[in-house]
């Protein structure tokens, strides 16, 4: 483990709260303004959109695209952020590197945020990227879906949602440090001492989200009662620091039970949603060209 990088990079998150009391809008700035510092990948192409999103308006999107992007093939990302914040800035640099590993080009796309969007807003939002691609001439299995934290839980939800509704799936999915037991009923969140995210974080994201609701409802998360069987391959990554980790290996465990093929690696020492710090931290690196192969290895084209 690169324990020097991430020495370094922890102190001056340290450095830099987030500020005392700050409103939706306060927190949106300075998480992108310490999530939008890192250097994308080499040869990055944006092509900004809009698209439809799901209240019948649109929302922006960005069409990300490294070096030998296949164009035919699609990830559709959803950022972390809790719900609450996270922006296109935040993790362009992430999906460039998505985008180089993987040999697609990625879909950022930027949902609806609480507390003025409250549940299920950002769920509505991620089904209607996934819609919005199938009827843009992309193939379902060209399309993968991924995300970090909150955009973990948006990408399996999507598949969970697409299954119901009878459309045809994606290839695959990743979910990278997903947040998913919104309840905290696993073990790792009562255990770990996270350095990013406090029970007291989780609250407000909560309360902003999902304000006098059901923690557990399958309308924002798919981890307590959903019926799991039947999506495509799905890959979860967490870090053995960080109080989701048993949101991913529980998962995990309950969609093989559902016979869903899925595999879950637990990166020892890493923190929440470590992928942010690509390029300065090794393992950022290793963790999302790990989902770059996942996802390779299970797109399809249509002329494949």
């Amino acid at each position: 483990m690169s324990a020097q990088q991430l020495q370094a990079i922890l102190q001056m998150a340290a450095q830099n709260p987030p500020p005392a009391q700050g409103s939706p809008a306060q927190l949106r700035a300075w998480f992108d303004a310490s999530n939008s510092q890192m250097p994308p990948a080499a040869g990055l192409q944006v092509t900004s959109l809009s698209i439809s999103n799901g209240a019948g308006g649109a929302m922006g999107a960005e069409l990300l695209s490294t070096p030998g992007a296949d164009p035919a093939k699609l990830v559709i990302y959803y950022h972390a952020g809790g719900f609450v914040f996270g922006s296109l800035a935040s993790h362009r640099t992430l999906c460039s590197y998505l985008s180089q590993f993987s040999g697609a080009q990625v879909l950022n796309v930027d949902y609806r945020l609480a507390p003025e969007h409250p549940a299920p807003a950002a769920h509505d939002d991620a089904f209607a990227a996934y819609q919005w691609a199938l009827d843009n001439g992309y193939a379902p299995s060209a399309i993968a879906l991924a995300g970090d934290s909150a955009g973990g839980n948006l990408a399996l939800s999507t598949g969970v949602r697409a299954r119901n509704q009878g459309l045809a799936l994606p290839a695959a999915i990743v979910a990278l440090s997903p947040a998913l037991d919104l309840a905290s009923e696993g073990e790792s969140h009562h255990t770990v001492d996270d350095p990013f995210i406090t029970p007291e974080l989780m609250g407000f994201f909560n309360a902003m989200y999902v304000p006098g609701g059901d923690l557990r409802s399958p309308s924002v998360t798919p981890f307590y009662s959903a019926d799991l069987q039947g999506l495509p391959p799905v890959q979860l990554q967490v870090g053995g620091w960080e109080r989701l980790r048993d949101d991913a290996v529980t998962m995990a465990a309950r969609l093989k039970a559902a016979g869903v093929e899925a595999d879950c690696t637990v990166w020892e020492g890493m923190v929440h949603c470590w992928q942010l710090f690509a390029p300065a931290l090794d393992e950022a690196l290793a963790s999302l060209e790990q989902a770059g192969r996942f996802i390779a290895a299970h797109q399809r084209t249509a002329t494949a």
